[in-house]
């Protein structure tokens, strides 16, 4: 059986010395004892010597209780049949026993213990004699005693076991929650980094493409791409900055955030840069939209309009909005499907992120393939 109170911490020094320190008292009792009775009656020497020899041997055996409880306390409650000043080390390592649990050892030695005190007395003190009858007492309420303090302290290491058991399970929860908190703010700044660069990105990318295989731009016209490749290039260090300078502080974005308002400015940036998007806005009451929800919204529209260019560059991308409070508020992208055009980098990547996007909104989204146009159904919680 499993005893959590084997793993304990090592004792310190005055944990070492202690048990040594409680076998000192009785054994230095019952050796004033002979030496009182060996200066009384010379004959008497010899056996006084020899209860003080075995009673040191008890005392060095007392080092390997912790090791061996069992076999260290049988052997000083045998001692103690032939030396008094044995007591001490016995009564240590009974204690130590019993702070095992061992019952059959336990009863054991406790049965071996009294026999022996027995033996001692009736030898020193004859079968009848009063002093035998008080001293074979004494010492049966002692071991009594012993077993019950043996308990107790055991009850006091379990206690003590619980109490650094549960500290290292808060421990180890609270560094669970750290590492939790770690992961939803790298999941959090992932996110951002997608929806804020993903866009500017593709646009970018779209306008390079123009000037890379269009032959037929005048100096104006490739001035015009140039300056809008700057432009959008800026915009994209100075969103990174605003973003990762809002991660570092609360790990919040850092307002004033797009919301439903500014898809406009958005749908002039697409167009601005070749993307060709038809837009149907139908969303009543608008000043009512959450702001949170709002920035949701943004984002998601952001985030079709950049898969679009990516899966279904040159296509005709049509927005439709709509809502009002208490009834939610809807956004469908759809745009053709190229016939076998191959998933761009990163592909299905976008629907992950909006999958995800519109979790944390509360909404849901569908996505299918009608009539060889690819559709982007989300659905966000509106209330009146």
């Amino acid at each position: 059986m499993h005893d959590r109170t084997e793993n304990q911490p090592p004792p310190d020094r005055f944990g070492l010395a202690l048990p040594y320190l409680c076998a000192a008292p009785p054994m230095l009792f019952h050796g004033l004892i002979r030496v009182v009775l060996a200066h009384q009656d010379p004959g008497r020497l010899a056996a006084a010597l020899a209860d003080v020899g075995l009673g040191l041997a008890g005392l060095v055996l007392v080092g390997w209780h912790r090791r061996h409880p069992w076999p260290v306390a049988l052997a000083t409650a045998l001692l103690t049949a032939f030396s008094a000043t044995a007591v001490g080390p016995a009564y240590v390592a009974y204690v130590s026993l019993c702070t095992h649990r061992r019952w059959r050892r336990i009863a054991v030695v406790a049965a071996v213990s009294w026999a022996c005190l027995v033996v001692y007395a009736t030898t020193w003190g004859g079968v009848r004699d009063q002093a035998t009858v008080v001293s074979v007492t004494t010492g049966t309420v002692i071991l009594g005693a012993l077993t019950v303090l043996g308990l107790y302290l055991r009850g006091r290491r379990d206690l003590a076991a619980s109490r650094r058991e549960t500290a290292l399970a808060a421990r180890r929860e609270q560094a669970q929650r750290i590492e939790q908190a770690r992961l939803a703010e790298r999941v959090k700044i992932a996110q951002e980094m997608h929806d804020v660069l993903a866009h500017r990105i593709s646009l970018l990318s779209m306008l390079a493409g123009g000037l890379a295989y269009r032959r037929d731009l005048t100096d104006e016209e490739t001035r015009e791409v140039a300056l809008a490749i700057q432009q959008n290039a800026h915009q994209s260090l100075n969103e990174l900055r605003t973003v990762l300078g809002a991660l570092r502080r609360d790990g919040s974005p850092e307002p004033p955030q797009p919301g439903l308002d500014d898809l406009e400015t958005l749908f002039g940036e697409v167009r601005a840069a070749g993307q060709r998007v038809e837009v149907a806005d139908t969303v009543d009451g608008r000043e009512l939209l959450p702001a949170q929800t709002g920035r949701h919204a943004y984002r998601i529209v952001q985030e079709a309009l950049t898969n679009a260019r990516k899966h279904a560059p040159g296509s005709r991308v049509t927005a439709e909005l709509g809502g009002r409070p208490g009834h939610g508020l809807r956004i469908r992208v759809s745009n053709p499907v190229p016939s076998g055009a191959p998933a761009g980098p990163g592909g299905r990547l976008g629907l992950v992120g909006l999958a995800e996007r519109t979790r944390m909104a509360g909404g849901t989204l569908r996505h299918s393939i009608h009539n060889g146009s690819f559709v982007l159904d989300v659905r966000l919680p509106w209330q009146a």
